[in-house]
Order: C-alpha cells, then structure tokens, then sequence
C-alpha cells in the first residue's frame, strides 16, 4: 500500500443515485446518532491516505444494529486497518466480549488505537498481526472453535472472500452472522468489464465470484445489500 503513490485511484465511487443523496442520508441518519469514539476515529481516517478504504459510517449504523440484536460475546474480524468497525463491534457487544481481529498491519491499527482505548473497550480485543488464512485454519485445528464464534465481519482482500467464507462457516454457530463489505465493488459488479479500470478488475470479478457462492451456500440465509458499498448479510442456517 505504502508503495503506491495515488491511492485515492482505489476510491470506489457510491452506489446510491448520487453523492447528494449518500450526503443526504449521512447527515440525516448517520452522523447525529455517530458515537464520539467513532466520530472521533473517522476524523483520524480523513488525514490517512488509505482512509476511504475504512468502513462507511452507514454500513456501521446496520452493523450495529446487528449486533445489538445478536448481542454476540465470541467475534472475528477480517482486516481491520485503523479500526473503525472494530471500535464499533467492541463498544456493542457486551463488556465480557472478545474480538479476535486479524489484519497484516499492525501500523494502522495502531492509529485508531488511541480511540479505542479512550473508548474503555480495548480489553475485548485480541489483535494479530498476520495474514487471515493462517489464523483461521489454525483455530479450526481446535475442534472446540468450530461453531463457536457469534459474529464474523470481512473487511479485506476480496480475492480471498471465498476462501475465508468457506473457513468462517464452520467457526460461526448456527443462528450466527457473517458481515462481508465491498461486495458490490463501487457498482462495478454489474459493469461490462471492459469498462472496468484495470486496478479494479481484479476486485470486482472477486466480487462477483462471491455473491454467485454465497447465493448458492446453502448453509446460510442472506441478503446483499446497497448499504455502504455493498454489505451481504449472512445467516448460519446449516
């Protein structure tokens, strides 16, 4: 990341009718209801070169609500970078809650973690620096992981989205929940792929892959939705 002179190239572009009406729904639904750790950290994400890349404000809101409503003490997390979505996780799960948050830079992680601990909340997170493949297959060596966790969000390399669905599933409970971000990629999941810019390619077919696994995986119930850049919602059923 750190090699790439223009990042902002990466920013995908909304998916809603305009950026007005993305404006819109921010400042009316959104920012009043922010907590101030989340306002706070998202302050921090707007001086980062990378920062367009944390999770949006209103995929947070549905995810908290999820959350709320799930009330999970066991979570795992998939690419955290300043850690947005996991301060938002960690301040709606109860106060015995554990988070194993797994991302390969602990330099950006490091950013937000003033806010977290500011927050009070940084007891309920375990943090490992690494890539996410390792990590899992490690935990499903244990079979007292599998079915265990509540909640799972992924917010990485969407080239591994399959990959690390086809891990989670087994470390999720049934009736638990898997958050996966991005996956409408800016829109371009409906493009002609000639019409994709080369950098975004890679990602958007990625995508795609995806949302075709998961709509055929029946080991879960979901919805793809057009919040943030794209949330699909998923529910173990099986």
């Amino acid at each position: 990341m750190e090699k790439i002179k223009d990042p902002s190239i990466y920013r995908n572009p909304v998916i809603l009718q305009s950026e007005d009406l993305t404006k819109y729904i921010l400042e009316t639904a959104v920012y009043p209801r922010e907590p101030e750790p989340l306002k706070e950290l998202r302050e921090l994400n707007k001086d980062h070169p990378w920062g367009f890349i944390a999770t949006s404000p209103d995929a947070a809101q549905l995810m908290a609500l999820l959350l709320k409503m799930l009330n999970p003490r066991k979570t795992i997390e998939v690419g955290v970078f300043t850690g947005y979505s996991l301060l938002l996780t960690a301040l709606n799960i109860p106060h015995d809650g554990k988070i194993t948050a797994i991302d390969i830079n602990r330099k950006a992680y490091n950013i937000g973690l003033p806010a977290i601990k500011k927050a009070g909340v940084e007891h309920k997170i375990d943090f490992i620096e690494s890539a996410a493949l390792p990590i899992l297959d490690k935990l499903l060596e244990d079979p007292a992981n599998e079915g265990s966790f509540d909640f799972a969000f992924v917010d990485a390399d969407k080239e591994n989205y399959v990959n690390y669905h086809e891990r989670l599933i087994k470390l999720i409970k049934i009736g638990g929940l898997l958050v996966y971000d991005n996956t409408l990629w800016g829109g371009r999941v409906c493009w002609p792929e000639e019409k994709v810019p080369e950098h975004f390619r890679s990602g958007r077919n990625a995508a795609i892959e995806f949302n075709k696994t998961i709509t055929n995986d029946s080991r879960v119930e979901f919805a793809l939705t057009s919040v943030g850049d794209g949330l699909n919602i998923c529910r173990r059923v099986a």
